[in-house]
């Protein structure tokens, strides 16, 4: 039973779990899908989180009460619909152990809980990997889950599809940096990110994609429709990529010639409970087909 809370005079806050699962994002998925459907006069935004959402509304034309009854009553159809998504999987290349977020994560490192290693070293350590290789292969080889996207425009949260003994999780920093390399692949918690933004961060710093995500002037090709790549459901594999790679990427993206990979794909969540590896394979045939 999620918990429905009132924030001020125009807010609902819905939280569907304490944790994150993608149970939770498909539970959240289908009543903020609902709302929308239902067009209720004086709703004025949906915004939907990893394991929660928010409704805005105006209290001059739906009274507070009557909006939480009803998405209480549409938290009832949600937990019987099938979670299935018709959605994409995309591509994105990670130049890892890069020398921009080397040189920003030393500049930092009274705050991090490791001052004498790196973020990869600290993070594969406290997993138990034998080494930052080891620990990079397990970063990329499944594909993740956009959960959300949001914080800063454009930032996508990700969650690892694997079963929860093999999931990745770091603390964040102990106080936050002040500066984070734009583009950045983050860490925090059990989630990964891109910092869309150059700014403040407290995520540990795996590496930087070429790839642009977040473009308000939507001067990238494929951003034209919309200024922000991400959006929830989305599927995401890393790619790992070298120095020359990066360079040669960088270069397509600022010439407008940089497509990112993707294919559409259809996720189930009953067939991914049942054989995680199995639906993982099928998204990879999907994503690399030709």
């Amino acid at each position: 039973m999620s918990r429905y809370t009132f924030g001020g005079d125009e807010h609902v806050f819905v939280e569907v779990d304490e944790e994150m699962s993608l149970e939770a994002f498909f539970t959240s998925l289908a009543m903020t899908n609902a709302v929308r459907e239902a067009n209720i006069d004086g709703v004025i935004e949906i915004c939907p989180a990893n394991a929660s959402f928010q409704i805005k509304f105006d209290p001059d034309k739906i009274h507070p009460q009557k909006m939480m009854d009803m998405l209480k009553e549409m938290e009832q159809t949600a937990e019987k619909k099938e979670a299935k998504l018709d959605t994409r999987i995309v591509e994105v290349p990670v130049y890892y152990q890069d020398p921009w977020t080397h040189e920003t994560l030393m500049r930092f490192r009274e705050r991090h809980q490791d001052p004498n290693g790196t973020d990869l070293d600290y993070a594969a350590r406290i997993n138990g990997f034998d080494s930052v290789e080891a620990f990079i292969k397990a970063h990329h080889s499944a594909p993740w889950f956009v959960s959300m996207v949001g914080f800063v425009s454009g930032l996508p949260f990700l969650y690892q599809m694997v079963d929860r003994s093999r999931q990745i999780q770091v603390p964040k920093y102990l106080r936050p940096r002040t500066d984070t390399p734009k583009q950045t692949v983050g860490y925090g918690g059990s989630f990964s990110c891109i910092y869309s933004v150059r700014g403040a961060g407290g995520y540990q710093m795996f590496g930087i994609t070429p790839m642009t995500i977040f473009d308000p002037k939507q001067e990238a090709p494929y951003l034209r429709d919309f200024m922000v790549f991400f959006k929830p459901g989305d599927i995401v594999k890393w790619r790992p990529i070298n120095r020359e790679e990066y360079d040669s990427i960088n270069a397509d993206v600022q010439a407008g010639r940089f497509e990112p990979r993707t294919k559409d794909v259809v996720f189930s969540l009953d067939d991914f409970n049942a054989d995680m590896d199995g639906t993982n394979a099928k998204l990879m045939e999907a994503l690399y087909a030709d």
